[in-house]
């Protein structure tokens, strides 16, 4: 009678395995396209028979049923960090990507609004000038070209001026999600430890963990470090921004504007003093891109953009001039400057032009005649080694090479991302076919313990109700 009793504990134990299976499948189910979410499963072994001191011999004994031991949360550690590598690596790639392909095409090259179709137009109307001195029309075009020549250097220069402050602008707000993200890990490290401590279920708990710190590689690359109390360290540069329940801050410094040259850095706002050194992440594409030139032009494309218009500016007056000093206007003033370059601003933002009408123009020699030659001589500075043009075409040619490579490695690490997110979904993931076999599994063990269930209670109505007269009144 007592093992016929503990039938009943048996069946009600399947019944109890088949049910969870069955809940936490249809939660699978529900959340197939939920972002971020880990299936589960339920855990589940059997109850060994109990082998009391009458009991002798070697005949086997019936097991006592099943019992659930949890929920396991279906992750790969491995996959997981795979993905945060590339989220990092991709991230970087495209923030350099993005700020190159902007600024090539800023550069309108080629083009009729590109600076080459306007140099060239500059010069052509000194050709122009040359075969007509005394024409006041070639030498308005000569002054109309010179200062269509300014305006584009300095709407250049203003342009990737405006785009570095804004990339700058977009690396402040990320700074701010990366602390938010911070601050939210750490609050999950508490949960999570308390809930696994008390033996409680934390797998929603880990997913929304695991997608926070998806977020902190994107925008900054690091590591991840598991703990055996269920918290995870972040790690950036090898030091911590998460650590247990413990979150650091980092903030944005270094220069405000392109005009300061300085290095825009990310710093620790507590704890050990000193810039973050980022491996990745959004943050550190944009840290790349708004490096501070240097002599090589191996600094940060937008400061090397900004140098360069200055060069072509500065380099365009330098020759203009040195040309047009040695001959006289008509007024006969000899050594007059064509060109001026303002102080206190950018050499390409302060490129005017000095003279007002052709009587600016050095047009004549030394004894008043007219004299194409000097006009002549200035609308061959397009051409050679030293002319500004040269300085323009290497330059839009370097710009079109970074932009290009950076393409490519946007392109290439964002295959490397896809495929880490493939491979993890494939763990991690919900297969919906594979739910559907699962949940009519249960299905058919619920009904199975509860036929077992019926047999036993019939069986026992039979012993208890129908055998024998004792107790029947």
């Amino acid at each position: 009678m007592v093992s016929t009793f503990g039938s009943l504990a048996t069946a009600y134990s399947g019944l109890a395995a088949a049910r969870a299976g069955i809940d936490v499948t249809g939660q699978n189910i529900a959340n197939a396209g939920t972002a971020g979410y880990t299936r589960q499963r339920v855990t589940q072994n059997s109850i060994p028979a109990t082998q009391t001191g009458f009991m002798r011999g070697t005949a086997a004994l019936a097991g006592q049923g099943v019992s659930v031991d949890g929920i396991a949360r279906l992750a790969s550690l491995t996959l997981d960090v795979g993905v945060r590598v590339a989220a990092g690596s991709s991230a970087y790639a495209d923030a350099r990507a993005t700020a190159l392909s902007a600024l090539e095409t800023g550069l309108h090259e080629p083009g009729k609004d590109g600076l080459s179709a306007k140099l060239d137009a500059f010069w052509s109307s000194w050709s122009e000038l040359a075969s007509h001195p005394d024409d006041p029309g070639a030498a308005s075009a000569v002054l109309g070209a010179a200062g269509t020549v300014a305006a584009a250097l300095a709407a250049g220069s203003k342009s990737v001026d405006a785009q570095w402050s804004s990339v700058r602008g977009t690396a402040a707000g990320q700074v701010t999600q990366l602390n938010d993200a911070a601050k939210q890990v750490a609050d999950l490290n508490g949960r999570i430890r308390t809930a696994l401590a008390s033996g409680g279920n934390a797998n929603e708990l880990l997913d929304q963990r695991d997608q926070l710190t998806e977020q902190i590689a994107t925008l900054a690359g690091g590591t991840t470090r598991t703990n055996a109390d269920g918290t995870v360290d972040v790690l950036l540069g090898g030091n911590p921004l998460v650590q247990g329940t413990d979150a650091r801050a980092v903030a944005l410094g270094g220069g405000e504007r392109l005009a300061d040259g300085a290095a825009v850095t990310l710093t620790w706002t507590s704890g050990t003093a000193g810039a973050v050194s980022l491996s990745g992440g959004s943050i550190g594409g944009a840290l790349a891109v708004l490096a501070p030139a240097n002599a090589n032009g191996t600094g940060g494309a937008l400061a090397q953009a900004a140098a360069s218009y200055d060069a072509v500016a500065t380099q365009l007056a330098a020759t203009v001039n040195a040309v047009h000093a040695t001959g006289t206007t008509p007024a006969g003033t000899t050594g007059t400057a064509f060109f001026a370059l303002a102080a206190g601003v950018p050499a390409a933002q302060g490129l005017s032009v000095v003279p007002t009408d052709g009587s600016g123009l050095a047009t004549r020699n030394a004894a008043g005649q007219l004299d194409d030659s000097f006009a002549d001589a200035l609308s061959r500075l397009g051409t050679g080694p030293g002319a500004a043009d040269t300085t323009w075409a290497t330059f839009v040619a370097g710009v079109g090479t970074a932009s290009r490579s950076a393409a490519t490695e946007s392109t290439l690490t964002g295959l490397a991302l896809t495929n880490a997110r493939t491979q993890q979904q494939s763990s991690a993931g919900v297969d919906l076919d594979e739910e559907n076999v699962n949940l009519l599994s249960y299905q058919h063990a619920y009904q199975g313990a509860a036929r077992v269930l019926t047999a036993v209670d019939e069986m026992l109505d039979t012993i208890i109700n129908r055998v024998g007269l004792v107790g029947r009144g």
